[in-house]
């Protein structure tokens, strides 16, 4: 059996049989690996913890031909300020959610990995709640459906611009309008981070406008899925 090394970032863990879990990560050079870590669920298991998701590790797996094996796992980190805090636990949670969804099995995608990485890192770095909406936005681009926000998206008018349709992809102005209604505010963060301000976007303090730009995000991320995003919702983990 052939097998290979990467670094990988924990989406979610299901048990198999008494002992085990069949853990889902994303890497970075082989996408989406679904392995089998074997003997993770018993008391003194040493590794478990090291396979829980949000855990960023470096491992070594054996090659399968549908479930990999993992036979070596270091913890790189465990974004530990985002575990102790139930404000970052949930939009951590969704972003895993959603790169699960969208990211393909064994499929490179360093793109991907490293912009779930940095998300993290800002997320266990300081609380913004800009993240979640920025990453729901930055990773419809990924995919190739990222929003416009400069112009209206049906008419190509200057605006103003008063309105957001998933549909379609974009902010509306006033003629065009339909779908979600959205605040001037809102549209100025959606700018902000087309034209490469996500930085600046991280360092805006709680605020409904905030909280209306993340909403919009999940609305619009749920749109490309089509599903709704369990973490978001329920804020309930996804490892059982």
């Amino acid at each position: 059996m052939a097998h290979f090394d990467d670094e990988g970032i924990a989406l979610r863990a299901i048990r198999l049989g008494e002992t085990d879990r069949i853990v889902t990560f994303l890497t970075k050079e082989n996408g989406k690996v679904r392995a089998v870590a074997k003997g993770v669920r018993r008391p003194k298991n040493r590794i478990g913890s090291r396979v829980e998701p949000l855990s960023h590790v470096s491992m070594m797996c054996w090659r399968g031909r549908e479930l990999d094996t993992i036979n070596q796992v270091e913890l790189l980190e465990s974004f530990r300020a985002i575990r102790s805090d139930l404000d970052r636990m949930s939009p951590a949670l969704t972003m895993l959610e959603m790169v699960d969804q969208v990211a393909l099995e064994r499929s490179e995608s360093p793109e991907l990995f490293a912009m779930l990485l940095g998300a993290l890192r800002a997320l266990d770095n300081r609380y913004s709640p800009t993240i979640l909406g920025a990453f729901c936005f930055k990773l419809l681009g990924l995919e190739g459906v990222g929003p416009i926000a400069d112009r209206c998206a049906a008419c190509e008018s200057e605006g103003p611009l008063v309105a957001f349709d998933s549909a379609i992809g974009g902010l509306l102005c006033q003629s065009c309008r339909r779908g979600l209604a959205v605040s001037p505010e809102v549209v100025s963060y959606l700018q902000i981070l087309g034209t490469g301000g996500l930085a600046r976007l991280l360092e805006e303090p709680a605020s409904p406008t905030a909280t209306a730009f993340e909403h919009l995000g999940l609305a619009a991320m749920e749109y490309h899925l089509g599903r709704r995003l369990r973490s978001a919702h329920s804020g309930l983990g996804l490892s059982h």
